[in-house]
């Protein structure tokens, strides 16, 4: 394989090239491997059919010692859902669920639809438009599950390694603890050899720099490592339990909505405390206290 792996951003979205360009000096002569990849190149930015590489996939599973299996996967060699576009869109995906598989399910269902709605490139290779359309898509599939599994009473959550072939390039994308690992290879004095190099970077909630984006936030960190003692993985889908923690700024704006309404500050305060206890399960003491200054 001759990709070369750019470093993710730090929203977890990372570019895979297949065929990295090379500044060559202004006298030299093009070599005819090199023009021959920038035609293709090129040829992928105005939307034409560029095949450098061909895709073969399968996948496999199973439950291991667990009674059920929790994970749900995504294989689509063409993944165009009918939108218009002559670039090769490919996607592929593991979702690993926790607490059950309703998570896993809805993002093995809705994500990708959500990436593509979110503008994902068909036509011309935009890299920022790429990573911004995978991110937009991920949030737009967490809220809509958060709100899904409040109506039917469930709190799975799913962790997850995503894949998306466009034309020549190759996005990934994950969140938690799930995986992807390209096997790189290469031949020195004649002997092939394979190298393995991981793509993404784990989100746990024992990493300081997790730790403390969720302490920002309002959670805790046991002191086993665990979010609010419980779940390792410090980002997931869903998990509607664990996203339900008052921050300040959360606290903040829920009681200046409730103001702007005209309710007394008794009434505010009655509804910040049940909000805490009652919808977002709070289970220590709770009592809030609200001052409000008003120009004479």
């Amino acid at each position: 394989m001759s990709e070369v792996a750019k470093s993710g951003d730090e929203n977890g979205v990372s570019e895979v090239a297949g065929n990295p360009k090379r500044e060559a000096d202004p006298g030299d002569a093009e070599p005819a491997a090199a023009k021959k990849r920038r035609t293709a190149e090129d040829a992928e930015e105005r939307g034409e059919a560029a095949r450098v590489f061909e895709i073969e996939a399968d996948t496999a599973e199973d439950k291991g010692t667990r009674h059920t299996m929790e994970d749900a996967w995504v294989l689509l060699k063409d993944a165009s859902l009918g939108s218009s576009g002559e670039m090769r869109c490919a996607h592929f995906a593991i979702y690993d669920g926790h607490g059950g598989r309703l998570a896993a399910e809805y993002a093995q269902k809705n994500l990708h639809a959500n990436v593509l709605s979110a503008g994902l490139p068909r036509e011309l290779m935009d890299i920022k438009a790429a990573k911004k359309a995978i991110l937009d898509g991920f949030r737009k599939t967490d809220e809509a599950l958060l709100e899904e599994s409040a109506t039917g009473g469930w709190q799975d959550g799913a962790t997850a390694v995503c894949v998306w072939v466009l034309g020549q390039r190759v996005f990934i994308a994950n969140i938690g603890d799930a995986r992807a690992v390209l096997a790189r290879s290469s031949t020195e004095d004649g002997d092939s050899s394979v190298k393995a190099i991981v793509l993404t970077g784990e989100h746990k909630a024992i990493y300081p720099l997790e730790r403390s984006r969720i302490q920002k936030a309002g959670g805790v960190v046991s002191s086993n490592g665990r979010l609010q003692g419980r779940l390792e993985v410090s980002r997931a889908f869903g998990d509607r339990q664990f996203k339900k923690v008052f921050g300040t700024s959360d606290a903040v704006e829920f009681v200046h909505k409730l103001l702007k309404e005209g309710l007394t500050v008794t009434a505010v305060a009655r509804r910040l405390v049940r909000e805490a206890v009652r919808e977002r399960r709070c289970k220590d003491n709770c009592t809030a206290l609200i001052i409000v200054f008003r120009k004479k």
